[in-house]
């Protein structure tokens, strides 16, 4: 549900009002706010990152940046996110008492869609050419990437891809309460091998299949001349490769085009797990922010995960 403007306004007052803010980085990322009765309730702010999806954001900063980390807040979907930062952007501008006392440096993430949305008054005109003066062959384009952005986009669709990459299978394996995912203990291939079938069913990819495919058009061997042939080009070349390298790049290639949210919900806790599934999910996603995205400090891993990268160049900000 999209902010109603006053709605807005009262959020970005919550922002701006926050005793934590003054002296750090405010970063703004997709995820549910809190509206009850119409209103927007000022405590839960003082929450916010203990909720999805500012939680999983926060807890992906490495552990070396202790001190002045970034403060993170929920602004709901997409449009909201970017609402929320040109909103911000403004009040900053006539705040006479200057309650936001950092550098003003106020950045923006939101996901990858297949949809384009256009943003005016900023030097990329849609949030498709910032995707691709961020990104190149799958991960981050580190030279284009010291432009000014200040609203960065995911680099696979939503940020659920990001809890369902290849390496992440060891870290399921060591869980003393292993997900499962249709009734058997997760395996990520079988997702794989769900979300290349569902490709004929996704509507989205079928109305923005050109744009989808411009994405992902370095990835050789997959055939892009309609949506039947990348589907069976793409689970050919899978079955067919022994090579990790090989496999990150075509499950990268997937989880640009294809929206794994649904997927990520049909993973459970055994029958065996008597506690809150919310809880277990949320659990699990914090523990890959932990263990994964915020141990990933070198150059290379940062551009090939994108999330490591966002933060090692915020820190230059900080």
């Amino acid at each position: 549900m999209s902010f109603s403007e006053e709605q807005l306004k009262q959020h970005c007052k919550f922002i701006l009002s926050d005793s934590r803010v003054s002296n750090r980085l405010i970063i703004l990322c997709e995820g549910e706010t809190y509206i009850e009765e119409g209103k927007l309730s000022p405590l839960y702010y003082k929450k916010m990152e203990n909720f999805p999806d500012a939680n999983f954001y926060s807890a992906c900063v490495p552990k070396p940046w202790r001190n002045l980390r970034p403060c993170f807040f929920n602004c709901g979907d997409r449009n909201d996110v970017l609402d929320t930062y040109f909103t911000l952007l403004e009040m900053i501008k006539e705040d006479i008492d200057n309650l936001y006392n950092h550098p003003k440096k106020i950045f923006a993430l939101v996901d990858l869609d297949i949809q384009v949305k256009k943003i005016d008054n900023y030097h990329f005109t849609d949030t498709h050419q910032i995707f691709c003066n961020l990104y190149q062959n799958g991960k981050i384009n580190d030279i284009n990437s010291e432009v000014d952005h200040e609203i960065w986009i995911t680099g696979l669709i939503h940020k659920e891809a990001y809890f369902l990459i290849p390496v992440l299978q060891s870290l399921f394996d060591e869980q003393f309460d292993p997900p499962f995912y249709k009734g058997n203990r997760l395996l990520l291939d079988d997702i794989y091998f769900s979300m290349s079938h569902d490709l004929l069913i996704d509507s989205d990819l079928k109305n923005g299949f050109e744009i989808a495919c411009s994405r992902i058009n370095h990835c050789n061997g997959l055939n892009f001349s309609d949506i039947d042939k990348l589907r069976d080009s793409w689970i050919n070349e899978f079955q067919n490769t022994t090579d990790e390298e090989r496999k990150h790049e075509l499950v990268f290639s997937l989880l640009t085009i294809r929206k794994a949210k649904e997927y990520w919900h049909q993973i459970k806790p055994s029958d065996e797990w008597d506690g809150d599934v919310s809880l277990y999910k949320n659990q699990l996603l914090l523990t890959i922010a932990r263990d994964f995205y915020a141990q990933q400090t070198d150059d290379e891993a940062a551009v090939k995960y994108h999330i490591p990268y966002f933060f090692k160049m915020l820190r230059k900000f900080a």
